[in-house]
């Protein structure tokens, strides 16, 4: 078969490579239709992500068609996250603290950039027949902001319609967070992105997100609650100096690094800081429904390529040349 073969710091190459073998009993094989881009794949494609050893095939945001199992033939989306099942966090509901937990896309689970790949049946949701694969393919990322947004409620304590929302960052994790927080009933939303095409992207994305260049963010002390999915020393300075005392800041953001974090405001302003990593399946499920109803949006901010020319998109989002929030490939 076909795959996106991953040979070292921005290497990637479009090759034949082994099928997948049968599977064992409780797994099959996903012929994948459409997988996305992630910005942790993006890591791996610099070199910044020692989990990501090469050669390997990356990619996890996948859906497509099951050959084989209890699901023979039903369109599915991947949930690519791996979980023991029942350790005391996955048998609370939290997988996302599994300490067995694991990734198809990670070593040494091959990931989706591929014609197959292999996957528990239990990750696999059924899709209904009219939502397209592509949009499928966005409920792994979806999800990541779902769960990240539950988080910050729970820590804020009264409705959105009443807060003064901020997020930072305008790629696909930031972006569907800022939807999320819309459809959970967030009046408007600060969107901060410092790339000007990525920022019409998101102002297009819905009439109540307001996307603005870092130097127009609102004042400092103004925000309740903040959501960094950047990660970055600048974003997370940021994301203290907006904080209004009692404020709220989930970091969903993966860069690695602790500058930029300021617990003396932490402390002084009596802020939550709170992490947000991955999701439950219940998060993931609550995507897939959001996608359903199009509570999201029409998805515009989405840009499809074959998955045959995916060096030249990985390359492309390297370079900042895309305006897209995500990019899908298809097969």
């Amino acid at each position: 078969m076909k795959a996106l073969v991953y040979h070292g710091t921005t290497r990637i190459e479009w090759e034949d490579v082994p099928p997948p073998p049968a599977p064992g009993a409780g797994r099959a094989l996903l012929e994948v239709a459409a997988c996305g881009i992630c910005g942790s794949d993006m890591h791996g494609y610099h070199g910044h992500d020692p989990r990501r050893v090469p050669p390997m095939i990356m990619g996890h945001e996948a859906a497509g068609v099951v050959r084989g199992g209890a699901l023979d033939g039903q369109r599915v989306a991947l949930n690519p996250f791996l979980d023991c099942g029942h350790c005391a966090a996955c048998l609370a509901g939290a997988p996302q603290l599994c300490e067995a937990q694991a990734n198809i896309g990670l070593p040494p689970n091959a990931g989706a950039f591929a014609g197959l790949v292999a996957a528990p049946e239990r990750n696999l949701v059924p899709i209904p027949d009219d939502m397209p694969f592509t949009t499928a393919a966005l409920a792994e990322p979806v999800a990541v902001s779902v769960h990240a947004v539950a988080i910050g409620m729970r820590a804020l304590g009264r409705p959105l319609s009443t807060a003064r929302l901020v997020v930072l960052g305008g790629g696909a994790i930031g972006l569907t967070t800022a939807l999320v927080l819309i459809a959970e009933g967030a009046g408007e939303v600060v969107l901060i992105e410092t790339n000007p095409a990525r920022r019409a992207t998101a102002a297009a994305a819905s009439a109540r997100l307001r996307a603005v260049a870092p130097e127009e963010a609102p004042p400092a002390g103004s925000a309740d609650m903040i959501f960094d999915a950047v990660g970055a020393a600048a974003t997370r300075a940021q994301a203290f100096a907006l904080a209004r005392r009692g404020g709220v800041i989930v970091h969903s953001g993966l860069l690695p690094g602790s500058d930029g974090t300021d617990v003396r405001a932490l402390t002084l302003r009596e802020l939550s800081f709170l992490g947000a990593y991955c999701y439950s399946m219940a998060d993931f499920r609550q995507a897939l429904a959001l996608l359903q109803a199009r509570a999201l949006g029409a998805l515009d901010w989405v840009e499809q390529r074959p998955m045959s020319e995916g060096s030249r998109a990985f390359a492309d989002i390297d370079a900042g040349r895309v305006a897209a929030a995500k990019v899908i490939l298809t097969t």
